[in-house]
């Protein structure tokens, strides 16, 4: 009888845990990934050694590979617990990747080789440049939809086709280089792996965490996704709020700029940071922030980030085709929204 009652309080519990904190339903969620990951993996290397490398630079390369949709997915995670929505990250990332390049070249039709500057000097232009060009963007999308007053789904829908369109336009007959000095950025390899994408990202990922938790400006943008007019008879600034929102948004997104052009040495205008936005967007909804607004968090999103990339490299040694695998993902945020619906009713 005692057996049972332990058993039928550690049910409630977890059931408890599992409705009440999303942080829990997600760490378990992504803990049933790593063991499926770990039986793909098969045990038919020689010693536990060998087997444990292979284990550690496969998630290695999860992380690395993942880095700038973690990134661009911290910022999403605010912008979604205001109740917005922002489609035109990929299309942003593009358009600051271009003015990068054109900054960081050191060829002939580099911006600042006519001016006599290159190496770190230009590198650290062009970084600036490129995350100022991310500032304004978030910024400019942010008074659309305070002042504008459109709805952030059409703002930023507007935005991705101007964004990727004007940059194609711009760059037909341009084709900048990357210096090698530039790529050291994300691929500096420390003990013959590189992950430093990795360290940029957990990084980040911190400064959010302290913001959403520790400041002012954090709790501000709860309270506007929880209640937009109760925050303005409180007398928050929710036009300023949003505005500041997308433009952190805009921000982190030329952060994941600079790393992709470091990390690749290029950048495909016309398929780069496509589907980023789907990407961030699941990555969020299964960390457990809300579509409606008001309610989510940092870490949550990391592990959300962390689950997605998982499941793609899960599927991918289990061969399942590249087609089929946004239909796991598309499950994988259905079910969670799901998920959310009823631990709300």
């Amino acid at each position: 009888m005692e057996k049972t009652n332990s058993g039928f309080n550690f049910i409630k519990w977890f059931r408890k845990m599992w409705t009440q904190h999303p942080l829990f339903s997600t760490a378990c969620a992504l803990l049933l990934m790593a063991v499926l990951q770990i039986i793909a993996l098969g045990f038919d290397q020689a010693t536990f050694g060998e087997w444990l490398s292979r284990y550690v630079r496969n998630w290695i390369n999860i992380l690395r590979n993942n880095a700038t949709i973690g990134i661009i997915a911290l910022g999403m995670t605010f912008v979604i617990i205001t109740g917005g929505i922002d489609l035109a990250v990929g299309s942003t990332l593009v358009a600051i990747g271009a003015i990068i390049m054109l900054f960081i070249d050191g060829s002939q039709t580099g911006i600042l080789t006519a001016l006599g500057i290159t190496g770190v000097p230009a590198y650290m232009i062009g970084i600036l440049m490129g995350l100022l060009a991310g500032l304004l963007l978030g910024e400019f999308t942010g008074v659309l939809i305070t002042i504008g007053r459109i709805p952030p789904f059409i703002a930023t829908l507007g935005m991705m086709k101007i964004c990727r369109s004007v940059t194609q336009q711009c760059m037909q007959t341009i084709n900048p280089s990357v210096p090698m000095g530039f790529t050291r950025i994300a691929n500096f390899a420390v003990g013959r792996q590189m992950f430093m994408p990795i360290v940029y990202w957990l990084i980040i990922a911190f400064i959010m965490y302290w913001v959403s938790k520790h400041t002012a400006f954090g709790r501000h943008v709860f309270a506007v996704g929880s209640n937009e007019r109760a925050s303005k008879l409180s007398g928050i600034n929710v036009n300023r709020v949003k505005r500041m929102v997308y433009a952190i948004m805009g921000l982190l997104v030329g952060v994941a700029s600079v790393l992709q052009v470091s990390r690749i040495g290029a950048m495909d205008y016309a398929n780069a940071g496509s589907g980023y936005e789907m990407d961030a967007i699941a990555a969020v909804i299964v960390g457990g922030t809300s579509m409606a607004g008001g309610r989510g968090s940092i870490g949550g999103t990391v592990l959300g980030v962390l689950i997605i990339a998982v499941m793609n490299n899960l599927l991918n040694l289990i061969g399942v085709p590249p087609f089929l695998r946004e239909a796991f993902k598309g499950v994988i945020v259905i079910g969670a929204v799901l998920l959310q619906k009823k631990e709300k009713n």
